[in-house]
């Protein structure tokens, strides 16, 4: 559920309009790219100085904030800065990589036709999955339509790409939920799925989903998803179905996992309190108090499906992938702090991860 940084207004109306209407309007991203160039084997990537600076200096230990630290049990294996290097190899996967987006997401959005370059929602992360060796397929579903129909495009999208190659699903946000859904219920003839990993995928529901759902009441929400629809042209089942609530009486015990696929879930937790101008520091708080840690929209709590690989430290659900605040991360190095976190090797050690599963 990608965000941006516009201020968030106090009306319940006003937060859930400005909250959904971020991801188009963020462009202050950074975005790296690898070069081309691999052998056969173990796959060499061929990385450019635009990538390498971005973790240059050597990683530095994260401290858990006390906030944190009293719920650590719930967070299992965190992960400081495994990923803020991008290493000199990676095994690719045997298998196509098959990229779901999350809520309000696209694959590429055209702003101003062939006169700008198009703005991806996989930021220089298919592009580095590319050059490992893997074959990388990106999905494109409504951006807040119900899980159904978002499943059943994401189907489509995979029947007609892969060709009749099984595919490792690796999804961001509500797409791992667009993602069990269509193995779980609609198991298309065309597509056949051997894993599917989750990157702050809300498996339980998120809090602030709740919250919005609650706040704007019965008789008030008819009104904004018919405004929503009207503006932008989307259809707005997807929100309710956020909830922790629906999660737990409805979607989970209706989607059980495929016993022929291998499910592996990260998830995320932002260090401490957000800045005061960060578009999570509302959201953030919310989750802190009910549910523990979180990265400003998904809990670690709700991230776990699955094999649960880790705890991503400092990191929040843009970060997740790579729209990382440049003035934030510029900000940091000066104060000698570089990220621990490098989105681009995160998932270059996915698709290394894979290869080893021998998939």
């Amino acid at each position: 559920m990608p965000m941006s940084s516009l201020a968030v207004c106090r009306a319940p109306s006003a937060i859930l309009t400005s909250l959904l209407t971020l991801p188009l309007l963020r462009l202050t991203v950074t975005a790296h790219q690898c070069g081309r160039g691999r052998t056969k084997g173990t796959q060499r990537v061929s990385i450019p100085v635009a990538v390498r600076r971005f973790s240059a200096s050597p990683p530095l230990s994260r401290e858990i904030a006390p906030t944190d630290a009293a719920h650590i049990s719930e967070v299992r294996k965190t992960i400081a800065d495994e990923f803020a290097l991008i290493k000199d190899a990676y095994q690719a996967p045997k298998h196509p990589v098959v990229l779901a987006h999350g809520l309000l997401g696209f694959a590429e959005l055209k702003l101003a036709g062939s006169y700008l370059p198009g703005i991806h929602y996989w930021r220089g992360i298919q592009e580095a999955l590319t050059t490992q060796g893997a074959e990388v397929i990106t999905a494109s579903v409504p951006p807040s339509g119900s899980i159904e129909k978002r499943a059943a495009k994401l189907a489509q999208d995979i029947e007609a790409q892969a060709q009749g190659k099984s595919v490792n699903v690796v999804a961001h946000s509500m797409g791992g939920l667009d993602a069990r859904y269509m193995i779980s219920q609609l198991r298309p003839k065309g597509v056949d799925v051997k894993s599917l990993v989750t990157v702050g995928t809300p498996h339980h529901g998120s809090a602030f989903a709740d919250y919005l759902i609650d706040e704007l009441g019965p008789d008030y929400l008819p009104h904004v998803y018919k405004a929503w629809e009207r503006v932008t042209g989307w259809e707005p089942g997807a929100f309710s179905q956020l909830t922790q609530k629906y999660m737990a009486e409805q979607f989970n015990p209706a989607t059980p996992d495929d016993p022929n696929v291998q499910y592996f879930s990260y998830g995320a937790m932002v260090n401490g309190r957000p800045p005061l101008f960060s578009m999570f520091r509302i959201s953030h708080k919310l989750i802190q108090e009910r549910e523990g840690p979180n990265d400003g929209l998904v809990s670690v709590e709700s991230s776990q499906w699955g094999v649960y690989k880790g705890t991503l430290a400092g990191v929040n659900h843009l970060d997740l992938i790579n729209w990382t605040n440049r003035i934030r991360t510029n900000l940091q190095r000066l104060m000698g702090h570089p990220p621990s976190f490098n989105a681009v090797a995160f998932y270059l050690g996915i698709g290394d991860m894979l290869a080893k599963e021998g998939l």
